[in-house]
């Protein structure tokens, strides 16, 4: 394996850089939390522009079908830039999940204005919601929690388990966000993160909001997690190593700081943490490439990031010192987007476990 980018990927990452740098200042980012919806629509437009809404989709849905290793540069950018918006949600785990378990019809009927921006979709998942036919058809009950984008969403793809034993496995079905029966609250968050607790009190479905078929989603939705898994480790890469250049930049300013054997150890260990997790990421995203079996990489990659997430945290604080738990130093909006990326798709501990159990 060779991890050393192409010429290509390295015009994407520092076109990706550029563009950021110049459309999503930290400013920016905090209009995003304190809008409600944690979006801005006129970047979301200009990242669609640019095709990276659908940069591993087909070329026929109209995505760019670059390599799935290029997705996870492109995320590292995004992370250091701290993008607000439905990307991982909508662009990522959804998006495959129709990819991988969705019919020829639900392809085109969704991927391309997915690709363009104009559809936003999100996933719900949990024991609480199941599906169950009555004489008017397919109906879907329960409840889920931590849904994100909810409000925002178009669509909600729900993985689903029947109320009665007849279907053994999980079904996926696509519910309206604004069907009758929907009821969403929304949940408070760190950063104000848009998550919602979404019920569904016997909403109808059509047989067309079935994606694929009943009992066959479990497949596409572990297809799914495990990509979007990897995408989040990469995000995480690039908060990370944006908190590294902030404490250098402090410890050289300040040279009393900057000449302290302790802060340049941390500043190592950071940098030691960083290699590694980006060596993690990077070999699970090869390994997808080649459709290769890659769960131990995904877990280990994830399990690393979550004491990676922990450590850019704490050395970022330390060193910096007060100021940086204050709300106008631009230190806090990464450590609160850091605790809300561990616990998502899989903590540390949880993907421990997956490697001991495999």
């Amino acid at each position: 394996m060779d991890f050393r980018l192409t010429s290509e990927q390295k015009i994407l990452r520092n076109s990706a850089r550029e563009f950021l740098d110049r459309e999503c200042p930290a400013s920016l980012v905090r209009e995003a939390e304190n809008s409600g919806t944690g979006h801005i629509p006129g970047l979301w437009e200009k990242m669609a522009e640019l095709g990276w809404l659908g940069i591993c989709l087909p070329q026929h849905y109209g995505g760019l079908d670059r390599p799935f290793t290029d997705q996870a540069i492109l995320f590292e950018e995004l992370g250091r830039a701290l993008a607000p918006g439905p990307l991982l949600t909508s662009s990522v785990l959804a998006a495959y999940v129709i990819l991988y378990g969705g019919n020829d019809r639900q392809k085109k009927d969704l991927l391309p204005g997915m690709i363009k921006g104009e559809i936003v979709l999100t996933v719900a998942r949990g024991d609480g919601l199941e599906t169950f036919s009555q004489s008017s058809g397919l109906v879907l009950s329960g409840e889920s929690s931590f849904v994100r984008h909810a409000r925002l969403a178009d669509h909600i793809i729900c993985a689903t388990r029947p109320a009665i034993g007849a279907w053994p496995d999980t079904t996926l079905v696509l519910a309206d966000t604004g069907a009758e029966g929907v009821i969403m609250t929304g949940m408070e968050s760190i950063a104000n993160y848009p998550q919602c607790m979404v019920e569904f009190h016997d909403v109808s479905l059509s047989d067309d909001a079935i994606l694929g078929e009943i009992a066959e989603g479990r497949v596409a939705l572990e297809l799914a997690v495990q990509r979007a898994t990897v995408i989040q480790c990469a995000e995480t890469l690039g908060r990370s190593h944006k908190v590294l250049e902030m404490v250098v930049a402090y410890a050289k300013d300040q040279m009393e700081i900057g000449r302290s054997q302790s802060v340049q150890h941390r500043c190592a260990d950071l940098k030691i943490a960083l290699d590694t997790n980006r060596l993690l990421t990077y070999q699970a995203a090869w390994k997808l490439d080649q459709s290769l079996p890659a769960r131990d990489e995904i877990s280990m990659a994830k399990a690393q990031s979550g004491t990676l997430s922990r450590l850019s945290t704490m050395t970022g604080h330390s060193i910096l010192g007060e100021i940086a738990f204050t709300s106008g130093h631009d230190m806090q909006l990464y450590s609160n987007r850091a605790k809300l990326a561990e616990a998502n798709l899989g903590d540390t501990e949880y993907h421990l476990d997956q490697l001991i159990a495999d």
